[in-house]
């Protein structure tokens, strides 16, 4: 079951996109066309994939007009092959040309993130090995990215600075430049919020003890050989959970998750995922 997104989060934005693109001053539409034509429009792939943004599709219909009605097809999370029929929406002409534009931004893309992870969590099934996402995504879409994520068979990692403590290599250079070890960084964050998952990001063996000292529920291994990562995770041998880090790709991820580590990183997710190829044709 699908952890759905806020709805009051997908009004807000889905009004926000549809005023920036002034949809209820479409002139073309206005002038042209009736105010009392009704029409049904399909959502179409023109390639396989994975379904997300149904929901936030279906609400830049309503917000332009609360007549239109939208019925899916599919559910996200679903996969779909080319050629099928995804959703269609039936409702005043005029609002379906107004709408067409933002929908399909919010569906194409959040199914490009679904459909992207779900290569990656195919090509490590029956490793046991998670596929998470990172904070690399479109400023003001963070919620709708991760959950499109989700969709995919994808685990979202940390939501932002405040739900994870992460030191990572910048922090470390600053740890050190203070006179404090790792173990009194992770003390410090531990007495600042009591509770909160600790990950240590480290790139090279040398800095595996010291990490393992301050003793963190996570270590992230980055940017490592698959050599390293192997001996990182004999070393370890479960004190910590490993996630590995940089560069991932889809014909390097199987290898990766091959060493053992609990858990790969892949920025590309959100922050790389091509739109999918969805039209929205109109019908009466």
């Amino acid at each position: 079951m699908l952890d759905p997104l806020d709805p009051a989060a997908i009004e807000a934005l889905a009004r926000r996109a549809l005023e920036e693109d002034r949809a209820f001053d479409d002139v073309t539409t206005l002038a042209t066309v009736d105010a009392s034509l009704i029409g049904t429009a399909t959502f179409l792939a023109k390639e396989a994939g994975v379904a997300a943004g149904l929901d936030v599709a279906a609400a830049c219909f309503r917000i332009v007009d609360g007549r239109c009605q939208f019925s899916p097809r599919v559910r996200d999370g679903d996969r779909f092959t080319r050629g099928q029929r995804l959703a269609t929406v039936e409702g005043p002409v005029r609002a379906l040309l107004q709408a067409e534009r933002v929908a399909l931004n919010f569906l194409q893309r959040m199914c490009g993130t679904a459909t992207l992870t779900r290569a990656f969590v195919d090509a490590v099934a029956g490793t046991g090995v998670r596929i998470l996402d990172t904070r690399k995504t479109t400023p003001g879409l963070r919620d709708f990215e991760k959950y499109a994520v989700r969709c995919g068979g994808g685990t979202n990692h940390r939501r932002d600075l405040a739900s994870m403590a992460m030191v990572k290599d910048n922090h470390r250079e600053a740890i050190r430049r203070e006179g404090r070890t790792l173990a009194d960084a992770a003390a410090a964050i531990r007495a600042l919020r009591p509770g909160i998952a600790v990950e240590i990001e480290i790139d090279r063996l040398e800095q595996l003890d010291e990490a393992l000292a301050a003793q963190p529920e996570w270590i992230l291994l980055d940017n490592m050989t698959l050599e390293d990562m192997a001996e990182a995770v004999r070393r370890v041998a479960g004190r910590a959970r490993l996630e590995a880090s940089g560069g991932v790709r889809l014909d390097t991820v199987r290898a990766i998750a091959e060493t053992g580590v609990d858990a790969i990183s892949v920025g590309a997710l959100t922050h790389s995922a091509r739109a999918q190829d969805i039209s929205l044709e109109l019908e009466f």
